[in-house]
């Protein structure tokens, strides 16, 4: 099975923490050189540290503000014109804050879909150029098991998540004839600062502990614990490697068996 990653460029978007840094240094130790997207410099360049230690290539990085696609667009078309090559992108962006749908205010659903599905967008159209001309691609969406069944109490991030998906799969087929595929990964219960303030805010609305708020969110996963982020980012790299060619337009769980659908 062929996992190399070594003479391909990887761009990973919310790379500092979490899911994203975990997708970044999984993909350095496959032999990807990867440039890591974030706001925050000083954390960016402890991250490009650490992946330096992981083997011999050359990683960068980009600072942008996902909460301003001009920004975003501005950073990322400078940095593409003095790239020969970029061959995965993937897409990872926190989610939007929780609360009932019907509570929703307009400008929330806003600002989500521009910091989910229009920064996706315009980094694929820089990106796929170059994937076109390598014929090779991988993009690949940190999305949602909220994809396939609404989590309750999530409603601008299941309306945000679901359009991405769509968007994802509409793109998939019209990018799979050139070698280019793209996926989803649906993460669960996942051991980052997002699922922490998920469980303290159930617990502060509860009158619960945080510990009993996470023992019954625990016990409602077949698998009766929180992912760790490396496990979520080893499915992303293999979606990212030349074995998973012929995977495309799928949304793939990982989540320990809690999706009900199949």
């Amino acid at each position: 099975m062929n996992l190399d990653l070594k003479n391909k460029r990887a761009m990973v978007c919310g790379s500092t923490q979490g899911i994203g840094k975990a997708v970044a240094l999984e993909l350095a130790a496959l032999g990807a050189s990867v440039t890591l997207v974030a706001r925050n410099e000083e954390k960016l360049k402890e991250a490009v540290g650490e992946l330096e230690r992981t083997g011999g290539q050359q990683h960068d990085y980009i600072v942008a503000d996902f909460s301003n696609p001009d920004e975003v667009y501005r950073q990322l078309k400078a940095y593409m014109q003095e790239q020969a090559a970029m061959h995965i992108l993937v897409n990872n962006t926190g989610g939007p804050p929780g609360g009932p749908i019907l509570e929703a205010k307009p400008e929330e659903f806003l600002k989500a879909f521009n910091m989910h599905l229009v920064n996706n967008h315009q980094l694929v159209q820089a990106v796929v150029p170059f994937m076109k001309k390598a014929c090779y691609g991988r993009i690949i969406n940190i999305i949602s098991t909220s994809v396939k069944e609404p989590i309750p109490g999530l409603g601008v991030s299941n309306t945000t998540r679901g359009a991405v998906a769509s968007w994802a799969k509409t793109m998939a087929n019209e990018l799979g004839q050139f070698g280019i595929t793209v996926n989803n990964v649906l993460p669960g219960s996942t051991k980052t600062s997002r699922i922490w303030s998920l469980v303290e805010s159930r617990a502060e609305k509860s009158g619960r502990s945080r510990e009993e708020v996470q023992q019954e969110m625990e016990a409602a996963i077949p698998a009766r614990r929180f992912a760790e982020p490396e496990e979520v980012a080893a499915t992303a790299a293999f979606l990212a490697t030349p074995a998973a060619a012929y995977i495309n337009g799928v949304s793939l769980a990982v989540d320990g068996g809690r999706t009900g659908s199949i």
